[in-house]
């Protein structure tokens, strides 16, 4: 359970039953702050939209709403009022997705009260979103130290800037990776390249799996897990791409880092020219503090007659999804909940179409640039319940590009 901040003395509390809950009332241990409000819940349209307005305004430093815990104003305490809870997540998600724009990934826990009667709590947690300040009604909401307020104009600025400055941030971590390119001399085939960075996690937060005798082994079980995610399948239309995460089973140590790879590359991250492998070449890093990259030597390839390049759209999609779902593995392996940036980065494009396997030709879509790049901040939230919006922040472009983006609408949405 993701813990809820109730003060700088109780920064860490997990409620899991109605006797916790209880407890906390009792030890007077509830008061609204800048990351706690505490409801009845929603019952009509102007509820649901009052709601909306208090999940924004957390969105931007991350906080926690408990429906069915509710203040005695007379008295000025809080006391235990369980709600039905029969489609009440349910309520609260929709509202989450549908009102606030951008719209809102939100984690909800039920706590059942003990009269067994269908009524309890839910705790709904609003990660701190990379993409705040969220609107309801054309306005911007943020949270003051008890209750939520409407942002001025240089508060939203400073928000926005403060966000353009991550995504730079995430932008220049991506052009080194792909500056660093093991085959940038190699072929005439596009790359695909993905990072992704925790952004407020320790510096030696993966430590536990780099660190670790069994490195390996432990990273090939989280891209097994990969693999083998139902979701997945269902989402990519059981559609699969060569290399994938699968090929990359030789272990190197890295600086600073591990990594597995497919049989192309050596430990010091230099190509096996005597290999032959330049089309599959595929890799996987996991550093000390975090941050995955993946490799891949084969977005594009000869399979016209006239040994045309063409793009392979569909292993960009695959492998994003593919990535996004070890972040959320590494993510509960390690105990980190906090945001990530994200990045994709593709290289020779120019005068590339896509390749279709209908037709067995390449669309009449020529990319009209060298290089793609594309970064976005993501959420736990997003990485558990909506990849696919994620997927669709990093590669829509590319795709409208290619006129392809309608031919992977499982994979840009989350059921």
């Amino acid at each position: 359970m993701t813990s809820i901040y109730l003060s700088s003395d109780n920064p860490r509390w997990a409620p899991k039953t109605e006797a916790d809950l209880q407890a906390a009332v009792d030890g007077g241990l509830f008061e609204e702050n800048h990351h706690l409000d505490l409801k009845k819940a929603p019952s009509n349209k102007g509820d649901n939209r009052e709601l909306a307005r208090d999940l924004s305004s957390f969105a931007v430093d991350g906080g926690t709403l408990i429906i069915g815990v509710q203040e005695n104003k007379d008295e000025r305490t809080f006391e235990l009022a369980p709600q039905p809870l029969n489609g009440l997540a349910e309520k609260v998600e929709q509202v989450a997705r549908t009102l606030p724009d951008p719209p809102l990934t939100v984690l909800t826990e039920e706590i059942y009260s003990a009269a067994d009667d269908g009524t309890g709590y839910l705790v709904v947690h609003i990660p701190a979103s990379p993409v705040a300040p969220h609107m309801v009604d054309n306005r911007y909401f943020g949270r003051g130290d008890k209750t939520k307020y409407q942002m001025g104009d240089s508060e939203v600025v400073a928000l926005h800037q403060q966000r353009r400055d991550s995504e730079a941030d995430t932008l220049t971590l991506l052009r080194r990776e792909m500056d660093e390119d093991p085959l940038r001399e190699v072929g005439a085939r596009s790359h695909f390249f993905l990072v992704a960075q925790p952004t407020a996690a320790r510096r030696d937060v993966c430590l536990p799996i780099t660190g670790a005798p069994d490195w390996s082994a432990r990273l090939q079980i989280l891209i097994h897990r990969v693999l083998e995610n139902p979701g997945l399948h269902e989402a990519l239309s059981n559609g699969g791409f060569s290399p994938n995460l699968s090929d990359a089973h030789q272990g190197h140590r890295r600086a600073r880092g591990v990594a597995l790879s497919s049989s192309g590359l050596n430990s010091d991250r230099t190509f096996v020219t005597a290999s032959g492998a330049e089309k599959s070449v595929i890799e996987v890093q996991l550093s000390e503090s975090g941050g995955l990259r993946l490799f891949m030597s084969r977005l594009s390839d000869e399979v016209a007659r006239d040994e045309e390049q063409v793009l392979f759209d569909a292993g960009a999609v695959i492998l994003t999804r593919h990535l996004l779902d070890l972040v959320r593995l590494v993510s509960n392996e390690v105990g980190y909940h906090g945001n990530w940036a994200v990045g994709v980065g593709a290289t020779r494009l120019r005068g590339r179409r896509r390749f279709t396997t209908q037709a067995q030709f390449p669309s009449d879509h020529k990319y009209s640039a060298d290089t793609y790049e594309e970064t976005t901040g993501v959420t736990l939230a997003e990485l558990n319940d909506a990849p696919g919006a994620v997927t669709r922040r990093l590669l829509g472009p590319l795709l409208r590009s290619l006129g392809s983006e309608e031919v992977f609408t499982n994979a840009l949405n989350d059921a």
